[in-house]
């Protein structure tokens, strides 16, 4: 499997969209606003830049991309009028991998005009948005020219599936059945990744430059544990009834294998450390209900239903990496087979993601 060449949200704005199934991305975004305010103000307060460049990687499509700039401009503004500064020109760069759905969110951009129009007038004319595509595993931008980079629920997903995951047999991720050698074999290809990226960055970066990065993570030091592996877990558990009722094929789950790697804080504090071109200023956990819409109103009957929100948003997410190794054959029935599983479990076992974020400056 490619993953430069499969791996993106599922595009449009159709029933099982990423854009219309990513409310829990956005509530993470919304979680972890208080960080990024911070280091955007910090930023801004130590030196107030006339141009200012932010770039959100792994931007994916959908309404959270430009719900995220909005987010970071309206905060620069804020910090302006705070100091008697006019609001900098701001170029806002959008990466994603070449697949993503580039088009939608440039469809987008008229209502995010107008919504800045009302948020900041005639300062909105300031902010110009620019789509960049390619890995963050390599160079995207020119040296020193970035001042903010934001990432959230990207940067577990890695380069490449990990070499040396033949013995993970029945598994499509890292399980507890999986032999440690998998585990390994997932782990260093995540810290080969991540000093890759924090490489790149501080190329990008000016000096005194901020990043704020968050992560599908997890809290303990077991790299296959429930809180992190359990939502593929159960994948596989649909996919291997199919097998047993000769629906896929054996060898096709055998040869199945995620793209992700979801770190602890304690990992990701010791590749930034090791790489060394940053220092530290927050590193945090959260937790999300595997339901975005947990203890919320939702006029809608059908968000009650945990697992078929959990199923839509795992099919916007899955369905691209699916496809391209099983073909669009099984998709439905995957779908609704996981669903009913989902729901089950989590109508007896608390499930939450992890998300660990972390906020660090560019050291001079």
């Amino acid at each position: 499997m490619e993953v430069v060449q499969v791996l993106c949200m599922k595009g449009g704005n159709g029933d099982t969209s990423y854009a219309q199934n990513s409310v829990l991305q956005k509530k993470v975004i919304s979680l972890t606003k208080p960080i990024t305010d911070e280091a955007i103000s910090n930023l801004c307060c130590n030196n107030f830049p006339a141009r200012l460049c932010i770039a959100d990687l792994g931007c994916s499509s959908g309404p959270n991309t430009l719900f995220a700039v909005l987010e970071f401009v309206t905060t620069v503004d804020k910090v302006g009028k705070k100091m008697g500064r006019q609001l900098p020109e701001i170029q806002v760069f959008l990466n994603d991998l070449p697949g993503n759905d580039f088009n939608t969110i440039f469809k987008s951009l008229p209502t995010f005009q107008n919504d800045l129009q009302k948020t900041m007038g005639a300062g909105a004319e300031s902010c110009f948005v620019t789509g960049v595509p390619g890995s963050f595993y390599g160079r995207l931008f020119l040296g020193k020219s970035l001042h903010f980079v934001h990432s959230s629920y990207s940067l577990q997903w890695l380069s490449q599936v990990p070499r040396g995951l033949e013995s993970n047999k029945g598994n499509i991720y890292m399980a507890s059945s999986s032999p440690p050698s998998v585990l390994k074999a997932y782990y260093e290809q995540f810290q080969t990744d991540f000093s890759m990226f924090l490489r790149c960055r501080s190329e990008e970066l000016l000096e005194g430059g901020s990043m704020v990065l968050t992560f599908l993570g997890r809290r303990s030091e077991d790299p296959s544990s429930k809180e992190c592996c359990y939502i593929w877990e159960l994948l596989a558990v649909a996919l291997n009834d199919m097998v047993a009722e000769g629906l896929v094929e054996e060898e096709k789950i055998d040869s199945f294998n995620i793209p992700q790697y979801t770190p602890s804080p304690a990992e990701v504090k010791c590749e930034v450390e090791k790489e060394g071109s940053f220092t530290i200023n927050r590193l945090e956990v959260s937790e999300v209900n595997w339901n975005a819409y947990h203890g919320e109103f939702c006029p809608s009957d059908a968000h009650e239903d945990g697992g078929y929100n959990v199923a839509k948003l795992m099919r916007a997410v899955a369905e691209p990496l699916l496809v391209s190794h099983f073909g669009d054959g099984i998709i439905e029935e995957v779908f609704s087979r996981y669903q009913k599983i989902v729901a089950d479990r989590m109508s007896r076992e608390k499930t939450e993601f992890v998300n660990v974020t972390v906020s660090m400056t560019k050291r001079g």
